[in-house]
């Protein structure tokens, strides 16, 4: 497996890297993730697979290929599956003289259920559990009487369901070959619906057991810190290799084709962004202040670069392998420096255009503009919790007219969704169970089996159809239309999530302004403006003029212990 030169993972100047991309446990998760939920995988499908015009979203702290190679292989087993278990279906009709279509019935009923009580929130989410409620009561009718009817009691059938005997009569059907006043003509048939769903059941624990044995051997943390070996990887085929290639160009590139509407996609939710402008004024304890020409935006974020990177060093204390061995992930901080450019307006995909020596040029000539378009970022992120929880920091400064523009767009990425946390756990309890337990586990999923294979076998058809007439792959570039990463987030953190991610910020920042500040200050001009404006909340944490449409921040009064989009300026910063 090849990987690309520009990972966008820096280095330390205590030689202490982050993890690369592709090996993080993030990324491990992501690819079980695949498996586990299919909604997940086909999303991940239709954005990098499907839509061969839109730009990759930057991945941070994971490689979106590698989750790809795994969607695709999940879905290749998905479908071969879905084939089996509706084979079996059919094949047991057959022998069942159409009997077994008597429980498939009440079986597609239940399937829809599950998959209304899933649609929807508010409003439209309760009208579809209460829907689903309703669908499953009616199933659990016809599967009560089809069972007092097998046994043999010599019940009438219920009245409700003799339009849905007579229905599958008249299709040349006898469904356990009833007789006019109830009962059973040929008791044998009972034993062959059994046998059929004996089948069906196996067939859908067999599926189960696949991916358990998938996550236990191919996505174990040993396996997958050997990229090489990928089985996933090898599996694919020309057109997932063209896809991976230019993933990788992309993903990790310093210059960021974005998409207007969402120009951060793929660095997380933003996190109380804040900007500050302030005039340029000589102080009067200096005979001359520098030429506001002198004081570029290049000498500042050049100023403001040791001071960040000073983060990486440990608190001198004890001996130097005591010092060598902490863990704190702010020795990982990566610091570099991005270019953003809107994808509307290329005339094609332009493989070159991610070189370092485009993104060269256009970083000369971005850094001192104030551009609408053309953005130019200086950009720290600390990735913690193996990669599950990353905090990206995007700094830009400008200079005009004697006028200072900073601005801080902090951004962060919550752990991956607990459900593909607990991937490993759902694995090795399968493994271990007992029989008669996974017996119960199978027959349980039955009932569903029949409409979510046929559901995954349309979709499948439906996703190459689409790859085969949409013409993605000749379309004019696009920005994301997602990231990968960012919708497997969970909603919420823990405590100790929030309490790191608020000692990243507050850390970072800290330095970001003091930075700023001594810069102008040796230069010869007012910082006064800069400290009038600050605010102090929250242990003591700087926050400078809160945006709208920002998120709320830890600690503090009115503050809620929680990251989450907030929709206007009352958002408890003290301002």
């Amino acid at each position: 497996m090849t990987t690309s030169t520009t990972t966008g993972t820096g280095s330390t100047s205590d030689d202490r890297p982050p993890v690369h991309p592709s090996l993080s446990e993030a990324g491990r998760l992501l690819c079980a993730g695949t498996y586990l939920d299919s909604a997940y995988r086909d999303r991940v499908i239709e954005e990098l697979y499907v839509h061969e015009e839109r730009i990759v979203a930057p991945s941070y702290g994971f490689d979106a290929a590698r989750v790809l190679a795994h969607a695709l292989r999940a879905r290749r087993a998905e479908l071969g599956w879905a084939a089996g278990v509706v084979f079996t279906w059919f094949a047991g009709t057959l022998l069942t003289g159409g009997a077994l279509l008597v429980v498939a019935v009440p079986f597609l009923l239940l399937g829809i259920a599950a998959w209304l009580a899933s649609r929807g929130r508010g409003a439209v989410g309760v009208l579809s559990r209460v829907l689903a409620a309703l669908i499953r009561l009616w199933a659990g009718l016809l599967l009560l009487t089809l069972a007092v009817v097998a046994l043999g009691s010599g019940i009438q059938i219920l009245s409700f369901l003799r339009p849905l005997f007579e229905l599958l009569s008249m299709l040349g059907l006898d469904p356990f070959l009833f007789a006019s006043g109830g009962g059973l003509r040929e008791g044998g048939a009972v034993l062959w619906v059994l046998a059929a769903l004996a089948a069906v059941v196996t067939v859908v624990g067999l599926q189960r057991g696949h991916v358990a044995r998938v996550i236990l051997h191919d996505l174990n943390r040993e396996a997958y810190a050997r990229p090489e070996a990928d089985p996933a990887e090898q599996a694919a085929g020309v057109r997932f290799a063209v896809a991976r290639e230019r993933i990788r160009r992309e993903q990790h590139a310093q210059l960021i084709m974005y998409g207007v509407d969402d120009p951060f996609c793929g660095a997380g939710l933003a996190y109380r962004p804040w900007h500050l402008a302030v005039e340029l004024r000589p102080r009067g304890d200096r005979a001359a202040a520098e030429p506001p020409e002198l004081i570029n935006n290049a000498q500042i974020l050049e100023r403001i670069r040791p001071r960040l990177e000073a983060l990486r060093v440990p608190t001198p204390h004890g001996s130097p392998q005591a010092q060598a061995s902490v863990r704190d992930r702010l020795r990982e901080l990566v610091i570099d420096e991005c270019v953003f450019l809107p994808a509307v307006g290329l005339p094609g995909r332009i493989p070159q255009l991610f070189g370092p020596d485009v993104y060269e040029e256009q970083r000369a000539d971005a850094v001192e503009e104030g551009g609408e378009h053309r953005r130019h970022f200086l950009r720290i992120r600390v990735g913690g919790w193996d990669e599950n929880l990353v905090v990206t920091v995007f700094v830009r400064v400008h200079t005009q007219g004697r006028m200072l523009m900073l601005e801080v767009a902090p951004h962060v990425l919550l752990p991956v969704s607990e459900r593909f946390q607990g991937a490993d756990d759902f694995a090795h309890r399968h493994r271990n169970n007992n029989r008669f337990a996974k017996a119960v586990s199978a027959v349980g999923r039955t009932p569903r089996s029949l409409g979510s294979s046929l559901a995954t076998l349309f979709g499948g058809a439906a996703s190459v159809w689409r790859v085969a007439t949409a013409g993605h792959r000749g379309a004019l570039p696009a920005g994301p239309g997602l990231s990968v990463r960012e919708i497997a987030a969970q909603s919420d953190g823990s405590l100790f999530h929030l309490m790191d991610l608020d000692r990243y910020l507050k850390t970072i920042q800290e330095r970001v302004v003091v930075g700023v500040k001594e810069t102008l200050h040796e230069a010869g001009w007012h910082t006064d403006e800069f400290d009038q404006r600050m605010v102090h909340v929250a242990e003591g944490g700087v926050f400078i003029q809160s945006m709208n449409h920002s998120a709320f921040s830890v600690g503090g009064s009115g503050n809620s212990n929680r990251v989450s989009h907030h929709t206007n300026g009352s958002n408890g910063s003290g301002r």
